[in-house]
């Protein structure tokens, strides 16, 4: 029997159909070189994006108001450029290191992959990044989104059921005609658990030599794949 098919597909968005933590190292190594500030840009980007989670779970929580994810990458990186030294930092400096997140390339398979699936489908991002953190970085990209799910359209960061079910409200679908394609396990089962189908593809290099997880598909999902074209293929575009 033949999985069925979804009408919609949001992706997870940082890991899945960006490359971060490449990208964040390169752009912000090149503007240290640039403006002469030396510091462990590596070391910075690991460390910011272990912060990730916490700072969200401060507002899901309750510790925090609702705080678009901008706005907690700001507070991370305040805290870590005086935590791991760098010198020589100016307003403007923190101002575009901030964005960098803006300025993310997408893996080699995501443009060609997203834009046969559009083809057929509704696409879009469900990521917690904020609207215009994903319209920029989509625009600088070229992804060729139909819709962008931030997390401040539905003031709940993912897991929350609001953010997946919040999809489906938006586009008046069925959960069940809603699909999440993501390479995190743990994302995968939280649509699941309110009814979206789900599509699992590996980025084993997310993480550089900290990955630690998401290797493989931890269950058996809707579909499985190699990467956003091999879904496309499997998905019969």
């Amino acid at each position: 029997m033949l999985t069925a098919k979804p009408v919609a597909i949001v992706f997870d968005t940082f890991g899945t159909v960006v490359d971060w933590r490449r990208s964040l190292i390169a752009d912000l190594t090149a503007y240290g070189a640039k403006r002469g500030i030396t510091g462990d840009w590596v070391g910075l980007v690991d460390a910011w994006r272990a912060a990730y989670r916490p700072s969200m779970d401060r507002v899901r929580h309750g510790e925090l108001p609702w705080t678009k994810l901008d706005d907690l990458h700001r507070m991370s990186l305040d805290h870590l450029v005086v935590q791991l030294g760098f010198q020589g930092l100016t307003a403007d400096d923190l101002v575009h290191i901030n964005l960098g997140w803006h300025r993310l390339k997408p893996w080699p398979d995501a443009i060609p992959g997203l834009t046969r699936l559009k083809s057929r489908f509704i696409i879009g991002p469900l990521s917690n990044g904020n609207v215009s953190l994903l319209l920029n970085m989509a625009k600088a990209a070229c992804i060729p989104w139909d819709m962008i799910f931030g997390s401040d359209l539905f003031f709940h960061f993912k897991p929350d059921p609001e953010t997946y079910l919040g999809v489906a409200r938006m586009l008046d679908l069925s959960p069940s005609q809603v699909m999440l394609a993501a390479a995190h396990n743990d994302d995968l089962a939280a649509a699941r658990a309110c009814g979206l189908m789900t599509a699992f593809f590996p980025r084993p290099s997310e993480y550089g030599p900290l990955q630690a997880r998401d290797y493989v598909a931890e269950m058996p999902w809707d579909y499985v794949a190699k990467d956003i074209e091999d879904l496309a293929t499997q998905l019969g575009v």
